[in-house]
Parts: C-alpha cells; sequence; structure tokens
C-alpha cells in the first residue's frame, strides 16, 4: 500500500491523458497516486489501525526495540531526509535518539500532512531545525542549506512504499537517493518481509472494507475531478498475492459489462474485467540485497521487529568501506 500523495495533482488535461492512457492500456492500469486525495488520506490512516494491517505495527515495535543502536549506526550530527513523511509518527521514534541531529527535511506532496506533521514535531522537538519541502520526492531535489554542516545525511524511506515501484523503477529511485545522499550519506529504508499468504493477503482485505472503500475512492475522485460516470456499486476491490513474483496486486474489478465516459472516450469495461492499481512487493533479505546492488548500494545493517514480519535497512555506496 502506497504513501505516495497527490493532493498537488497535475492539471486536469495532463490528468485525463494520464487517466486515459492507462484505460486504453491492456491490460488496463492506473497509478497508485490516485489513491490520495483528502479521503484517500484518511482511509489510508484508517486502514493502518485495522487488526489485519501488521505493517504499521510491525515497523513501530522495530523501532520500539532497535531504535538506539539504529541511531549509534547512523552516528551523530546527522541531517535525516525524510521521503513521504506523511503524519511522520514513526519519525519521532527516531529522532528521539538521533545525536545532535542538524535538520528534519520532511518531503511531502500533501500540504496538510505536512502541516500537522511539523506543528507536532516543533511540539516535541522545539530545537530541532525543520526545513520542509511540499513535492513529489520521485523528481529531482534540490535540498535546502542546512542550517550548519551535517556529519552525513541520511535518507529516510519509512514503510514500505519502496515495495509499491516495479523493480526497475526501485532501482531507479535507489539510485536517486544514492546522488543525494551524498558520498558518505546512507538510506534507512523500510521493506516488508516474505510471509505466509494468509497473513498478507488479509492486511490487504480487511474484515471491516475499509481497503475496499480506499480502492473504490480512486473512482469517486475520477468521477468529481474529471467528469466521469463510474458507477462505484459496479465495481469491486480484489487483492491477491501473487507467491511467484512475491507482490500483493490489486485490481478493481468490472461484476458487469459497462461503458465508463472518460473525457471524450467511452471506455468498455467487460464483466469481470480487471484494472490493476497497485503492487505491493513482499522481498527476502536476498531480495532487497540484491535490489539494492542493482542501484549501486550495499546492505550494512537489517533490523527486523520481533516477530519478523518488517525490516529497516542500512545502506551506503557500495564502494563504501
Amino acid at each position: 500500500m502506497s504513501a505516495l500523495r497527490d493532493e498537488q495533482r497535475p492539471p486536469d488535461n495532463e490528468l485525463l491523458q494520464v487517466v486515459q492512457r492507462g484505460l486504453r492500456a491492456q491490460p488496463k492500469r492506473l497509478p497508485s497516486w490516485l489513491f490520495y486525495d483528502e479521503k484517500g488520506s484518511e482511509l489510508f490512516e484508517q486502514i493502518c489501525e485495522q487488526p489485519e494491517y501488521y505493517l504499521t505495527r510491525a515497523e513501530i515495535a522495530l523501532l520500539r526495540e532497535h531504535a538506539t543502536d539504529i541511531a549509534n549506526v547512523l552516528g551523530p550530527d546527522v541531517r535525516l531526509v525524510e521521503y513521504g513523511s506523511g503524519h511522520a509518527i514513526k519519525t519521532r521514534l527516531l529522532l528521539e535518539h538521533l545525536q545532535t541531529p542538524v535538520s528534519w527535511v520532511p518531503i511531502e506532496i500533501s500540504s496538510e500532512p505536512l502541516r500537522i506533521s511539523m506543528h507536532n514535531m516543533e511540539q516535541v522537538f522545539p530545537q530541532l531545525p525543520i526545513q520542509p519541502l511540499s513535492t513529489d520526492f520521485t523528481r529531482p531535489l534540490r535540498l535546502p542549506v542546512p542550517p550548519r554542516m551535517p556529519g552525513r545525511t541520511v535518507i529516510y524511506f519509512p514503510g514500505s512504499t519502496i515495495g509499491n515501484f516495479e523493480e526497475r523503477d526501485a532501482a531507479q529511485l535507489l539510485r536517486k537517493m544514492r546522488g543525494e545522499m551524498g558520498d558518505n550519506g546512507g538510506i534507512l529504508v523500510g521493506a516488508d518481509l516474505k510471509k505466509d499468504k494468509k497473513v498478507i493477503e488479509a492486511a490487504y482485505n480487511d474484515a471491516a472494507g475499509v481497503t475496499a472503500a480506499f480502492t473504490l475512492n480512486m473512482l469517486t475522485r475520477l468521477n468529481r475531478e474529471l467528469g466521469c460516470n463510474f458507477e462505484l456499486s459496479g465495481f469491486r476491490h480484489r487483492a491477491h498475492y501473487n507467491a511467484m513474483i512475491g507482490r500483493i496486486e490489486t485490481h478493481i474489478l468490472s461484476k458487469r459489462e459497462q461503458r465508463v465516459r472518460v473525457g471524450r472516450m467511452q471506455v468498455l469495461f467487460r464483466e469481470d474485467e480487471a484494472m490493476q492499481v497497485e503492487y505491493s512487493c513482499k522481498y527476502s533479505l536476498e531480495d532487497f540485497a540484491e535490489l539494492a546492488a542493482s542501484a549501486g548500494l550495499a546492505v550494512q545493517h537489517v533490523w527486523t521487529d520481533p516477530e519478523g514480519l518488517f525490516s529497516l535497512q542500512h545502506l551506503t555506496r557500495a564502494s563504501a568501506k
């Protein structure tokens, strides 16, 4: 499940082109950032509270168990640059243990979570310089000048968002981080681990139906912003774990044959036709080490929660000794 948000969406004509292009594709597909309008962001926060959704609980348990060790590995005087900071609940657990951090640079495309997280952090860490960036972290970044010389820059990418990128795109994003962190910098990235299929699928098909509502809210957004006429009752959510590839594949399925207006296009959906809207990759430790190596990085440390469900991994340049 993605933390990619899109309050600062592209202009309507560009958005329309993205959607039309995806609906012309075979099979149909739409980008997962379309989930995150205001309502979608609220629903995602509710997903994280569902009993089946182990990811957030596991990551918080990991940080509570290992935050001191993580801080010691990262060292003093860190400039912490966080991709997709959201409400920054997990970041607080890390910052509490960092030694004399130089600054926190939260990068969040959605302005309201950025405002809230800044306010909360200012209350807890009144002496910490905060240098926010309201932008899309997948695009080239111009990081703000730090208030003092950092010992090193660490790119923090919590959650399991790296898993929402297909392998080639994930490697490209890691290479981008490698450039931004500098020669002696590091990356601290969350990666969800492979585990029992039932546990994984339950996390994306909660009994309360919050994830289903989150998925179908994408269609509500398209109706509102592009004047489409999706009938939500004609579609359903499906999330299936593809064990061979190692990923959750989330689709919106058409319950019947129907046509939907998208701009000047009339899009035909066959009965049971699936439109792909998100991947959530799961990794073995070997899988992730190979992904890091493809981006010129090496895994230096791995921490997991007590149940071994989730990992936080420290990467440095592959040539670093």
